[in-house]
């Protein structure tokens, strides 16, 4: 038997939990959709929702599991829960800042929204590095470069760290 993963993320969405998770899927290697389920009479009568239409999407990305729920617009995303991206390079950043970012007021520090609603921190592996260094002159000038930018620069901050105009 398949060991099920412990934790599984589930996103609520009116109606767009396929649609956002092909999408997702097209933007992180190793993503794919592992199931789909589908509203039968209860759905309509007791969600009204059409019978055959998605109830819920079971996808992962980059290894991770999640499920995506069509459940109606009762509940919308909020910055309260998002999710980070840890990236090796600045072309990591730039790629997935440029595919997840559709909501550009809602940009800052590493932070994105995407076009379903969902908060992202794309991060560089080196920020969080800087952040911990036990010299706290230096994570704080890191720190203080990082509250400036939207799109994280991983050069800029490492200047920034280094004292370095």
């Amino acid at each position: 038997m398949q060991r099920v993963q412990k934790i599984t993320p589930c996103l609520w969405f009116d109606d767009q939990a396929e649609a956002a998770a092909k999408f997702y899927c097209s933007i992180f290697d190793r993503s794919k959709i592992t199931a789909i389920t589908h509203y039968g009479k209860a759905g309509f009568e007791q969600h009204g929702r059409p019978e055959g239409s998605v109830l819920t999407v079971s996808f992962e990305l980059d290894g991770q599991g999640f499920t995506g729920l069509n459940a109606g617009p009762v509940f919308k995303f909020n910055e309260a829960v998002s999710f980070q991206v840890n990236c090796e390079s600045q072309e990591e950043v730039d790629h997935y800042w440029g595919a997840l970012s559709a909501v550009p007021e809602a940009e800052q520090c590493s932070w994105v929204k995407d076009k379903f609603g969902l908060s992202w921190q794309i991060v560089p592996v080196v920020m969080m590095e800087m952040l911990k260094d036990p010299d706290t002159v230096k994570s704080q000038r890191a720190m203080q470069a990082m509250m400036q930018m939207k799109k994280l620069d991983i050069a800029e901050l490492q200047r920034a760290f280094n004292g370095e105009s």
